[in-house]
C-alpha cells in the first residue's frame, strides 16, 4: 500500500518528537563537525556526552547513535579504524525541527572546541 507524503510527514514528526537531549546533541555536534571539516567519531561523541553530564556510559551513547542511524538521521562510516558520524539530510531536518521547538539547548563539544 503506497504511503502518502502526509503520512510520511506525520511519521517524521512523530520520530522527532521522541528524540531526547542526547539525540539532539549527537545531531548538533555531528553537524558542527561537518561544518568545521572535522571527523567526529563515536568516541568523541561519548566523551562529549559524558562531559556535558548527559550520560556516564558508552553503552547509552552507542544506543543513541545506533537509534539515530536506524532512523536515517546519521550515517556511521568506518574510516581509518574509527567510526565517524555524519548527519544526513533527514538528520538536518530533524535538527532544524528540534532547534525551532526550543526543546533543548546546545552544549559545547569539548572535542570540537579543541579543533
Amino acid at each position: 500500500m503506497p504511503q502518502s507524503s502526509q503520512d510520511s510527514s506525520k511519521l517524521f514528526d512523530e520520530q522527532v518528537s521522541r528524540l531526547h537531549e542526547l539525540h539532539y546533541l549527537v545531531l548538533f555536534w555531528a553537524a558542527q563537525g561537518e561544518g568545521r571539516g572535522c571527523k567526529y567519531n563515536i568516541t568523541n561523541c561519548f566523551d562529549d556526552l559524558k562531559h556535558a553530564g548527559v550520560t556516564r556510559t558508552k553503552q547509552t551513547a552507542v544506543a543513541a547513535i545506533e537509534g539515530l542511524a536506524t532512523l536515517c538521521f546519521i550515517d556511521i562510516r568506518d574510516e581509518r579504524n574509527r567510526k565517524n558520524i555524519y548527519i544526513t539530510k533527514y538528520g538536518a531536518k530533524a535538527l532544524e525541527a528540534l532547534v525551532m521547538s526550543n526543546q533543548f539547548q546546545p552544549k559545547p563539544s569539548a572535542f570540537l572546541e579543541e579543533q
